[in-house]
């Protein structure tokens, strides 16, 4: 029996039209994106499927993000009769994660996203912090150089040759700069809207906590991967904290994959718009089966 594990990709990965074919083919799709209507006061529809500016921004574009992977999981679900036995996400896509554990309902996933969003757009104002992803080098090297200059720390472990820095723009910038003559093949400033998953969103990640407080987290129907740790939730206790943390602290996805496969999954479906989380997957292990959910026709491959 293959162990699967449900992963969801985060912020970075929308693009206009992203799950329209699942709200115009299926009841189950179209209800959630008219649900995320509701809730949020905006037509979900048209932020997603129609191409505007506010796709892109942080407080739209969280939300769009977690309402679309959930459609795709719950026709998924409803056509495949697959279920997870584990679950993990991506930074935002942690949410989704939640979902599918039976930790948040999707009301609530979709709902506090949205407040994450607006406290992490106007956490730092506009051109104070930024991101760059550091290409071929290894992380310890990545974490000695940043060591050094303050304001800027490992804001993603991707993958092998892929990891992403954050903090204050001026150091971002001299990083990138000691970072190459360290050997690193490329430094790619990230078109973000600021500084995440640095400590510059401390304020953020407190507020959210806040946030938190208000929302019913339910024990987990099966474990999910928290970012921050890259260890397996087991207990309702343990949610809140995590989640506030993870806006500021380093999101260490290529661990979290590693201790799945060292649990036993055998094969990894990405939920949600793109196929990024599908690249950095071949980056960390080629021993696993990994498939790719973004059409209805995708589902044909389950």
């Amino acid at each position: 029996m293959s162990r699967v594990a449900f992963i969801f990709p985060g912020q970075g990965a929308q693009t206009a039209g992203m799950g329209k074919d699942f709200y115009e083919q299926t009841e189950t799709g179209r209800k959630v994106y008219d649900r995320a209507s509701q809730l949020l006061g905006f037509s979900m529809p048209e932020l997603c499927f129609e191409k505007n500016d506010r796709l892109d921004i942080t407080e739209y574009t969280q939300a769009a993000m977690v309402c679309t992977s959930i459609a795709m999981m719950k026709v998924l679900m409803e056509q495949t009769g697959i279920r997870p036995h584990v679950a993990a996400g991506l930074s935002l896509g942690e949410y989704c994660a939640l979902a599918a554990a039976g930790v948040m309902s999707e009301d609530d996933a979709i709902s506090t996203v949205r407040q994450r969003g607006i406290l992490m757009q106007e956490a730092v104002p506009a051109g104070i912090g930024s991101m760059a992803a550091i290409l071929a080098l290894d992380a310890k090297v990545i974490e000695e150089v940043i060591k050094e200059i303050g304001d800027v720390q490992i804001a993603n472990y991707n993958c092998p040759g892929q990891i992403v820095i954050s903090g204050k723009k001026e150091s971002v910038e001299l990083a990138g700069a000691r970072l190459k003559e360290a050997g690193a093949k490329r430094v790619v400033p990230l078109n973000v809207s600021g500084p995440f998953h640095s400590q510059m969103l401390v304020g953020a990640g407190e507020k959210l906590g806040k946030v938190l407080e208000t929302v019913q987290i339910n024990e987990p129907m099966i474990p999910y991967v928290a970012n921050v740790t890259a260890q397996y939730v087991t207990e309702a206790s343990q949610v809140r904290p995590l989640l506030a943390k993870q806006v500021y602290s380093s999101v260490r996805w290529q661990q979290s994959v590693e201790a799945m496969v060292a649990d036993g999954v055998d094969t990894f479906v990405e939920i949600g718009p793109g196929k990024t989380l599908s690249g950095f997957m071949r980056k960390i292990t080629r021993d696993v089966k990994v498939l790719n959910i973004e059409k209805m026709e995708d589902m044909e491959k389950l």
